[in-house]
């Protein structure tokens, strides 16, 4: 009867410990993925943190009309699933008409697709190359109310 009851005291105090130890265990590895998490987040901030020259510059060679007076981007940077850091910002101080977002390569340390506002988009237009069809302009300023027609005018240099 000793023995039996020795014995079990023994099986449990080994349970005990193999369950201490397998939770112990599971608890650091799920730590681990949460720091290895936070430090991919930080590490995609950084990146887009050094990447914000060129993306200002990319901004500056669409901008044929000099519209460009300011630019700002958004605290925080998203992953996307396909492995692309995503930046994004605003012009002028305007976040609702005049925001772009930049996708930024890792990888190859480059600034890939950029997407405009359909206002900013509208502001980087370059009229010269649509000369056989000046409809179009006319069309995109018609559907325009005369305050925003005579701003836009004024934000491609032309009033």
């Amino acid at each position: 009867m000793r023995n039996t009851l020795k014995f079990s005291i023994i099986i449990m105090v080994a349970v005990i410990s193999v369950t201490v130890f397998v939770v112990k265990y599971i608890h650091q590895s799920f730590s681990d993925e949460v720091v290895q998490e936070k430090s991919d987040q930080e590490k995609a901030e950084e990146f887009a943190e050094k990447m914000k020259p060129k993306i200002e510059e990319r901004l500056h060679e669409e901008d044929i009309h000099n519209f460009i007076r300011t630019i700002t981007f958004d605290k925080g940077v998203n992953v996307n699933p396909m492995g692309y850091i995503i930046i994004r910002g605003y012009i002028n101080g305007n976040s609702e008409k005049y925001d772009f977002s930049a996708s930024l390569e890792y990888r190859s340390k480059e600034v890939g697709t950029m997407t405009f506002s359909p206002e900013l988009s509208y502001r980087f237009k370059d009229w010269d190359k649509f000369k056989d069809e000046p409809q179009l302009k006319e069309n995109y300023l018609k559907r325009l109310s005369e305050k925003e027609r005579e701003q836009y005018l004024k934000d491609i240099g032309e009033k």
